[in-house]
């Protein structure tokens, strides 16, 4: 290259930095190395495929997406170049990545030798982490709810990584009893991911031998309260705030549903001397749960 072209290509990317002659972009699109900088991204009209340049010569981009909408937005390498993600999973790194949510980014660089390196993004915190939100709403940077969902092996390979190399992979037949764990769906193209609304979680024994003998994203069944009541009323206070299962009354209620088997339910006063059974749920509050999706 001249000198003058040097310099127009710091011109276009000094414009494009500044957000100058960078109108969001709105349909499919494969980008040129005239497109470096800051790229904007509106998907709200539907689902878009932008196209990185050819990694031949050192470039920076910053693609960022600019609409909330649930349609999907691809960014993918050209030809058979990759961009460099997750190689802890995958050293070649992904041929495409997705970006979720108004004002997702991705800051990539160019090595010249066909390979996209990930500089920063806006949110890196790792994959199929697990996380509580204090908002219905889905926030921006590659999270998602668990929700069992399948999804597609093609459409998602880094996730799908994860769950054949998370020793939490069963097939979809396995599921019941595992819901917390990745499922292989239909065996070819399809993966679920966990299920873990309406759930608590509990950290993994892992050889201290207090919860032996659990398969990591294992269900389990709560645990039974058996006792005998010496004082009605006092011990019903008492177990106001821990809340058995079939048991939600209000404290100047002096009745409770009482079950002997799991199939009989019946409510009746709790006597002095009566013996109780009951499953354990402690007071507690409803955060929506969120799961990293990349």
């Amino acid at each position: 290259m001249s000198r003058a072209d040097d310099l127009a290509a710091i011109e276009r990317g000094l414009l494009a930095v500044r957000g100058l002659n960078n109108a969001p972009i709105i349909a499919n699109k494969v980008l040129t190395e005239n497109d470096t900088g800051v790229v904007l991204v509106d998907a709200s009209a539907g689902s878009l495929l932008i196209v990185l340049p050819a990694a031949t010569k050192p470039m920076d981009i910053r693609v960022q997406r600019i609409d909330n909408s649930g349609n999907n937005l691809t960014v993918r390498a050209a030809g058979g170049e990759s961009v460099k993600f997750h190689t802890h999973l995958r050293p070649a790194g992904y041929g495409h990545f997705v970006l979720l949510g108004a004002g997702d980014f991705w800051h990539l660089r160019s090595d010249g030798v066909g390979n996209w390196l990930l500089l920063d993004r806006f949110d890196n915190t790792p994959l199929g982490r697990i996380a509580f939100e204090t908002t219905t709403a889905t926030n921006p940077g590659g999270w998602g709810r668990p929700d069992a969902r399948l999804l597609g092996r093609g459409d998602w390979p880094w996730l799908w990584d994860h769950a054949e190399q998370s020793g939490m992979l069963v097939n979809d037949a396995q599921r019941a009893g595992m819901e917390g764990g990745w499922t292989r769906g239909d065996g070819t193209s399809t993966f679920r991911i966990p299920e873990l609304r309406g759930e608590f979680m509990r950290s993994l024994d892992e050889g201290r031998a207090v919860d032996p003998t659990r398969t990591p994203g294992s269900y389990q069944s709560a645990s039974l309260v058996h006792g005998e009541i010496v004082d009605a009323v006092s011990s019903f206070r008492r177990m106001q705030n821990m809340k058995p299962k079939f048991f939600d009354v209000a404290d100047t209620n002096e009745t409770v549903a009482v079950s002997t088997t799991t199939a009989s339910v019946t409510t009746q006063t709790i006597a002095a001397n009566s013996v109780y059974f009951g499953a354990v749920r402690p007071r507690n509050i409803a955060y929506p749960s969120r799961i990293k999706l990349i």
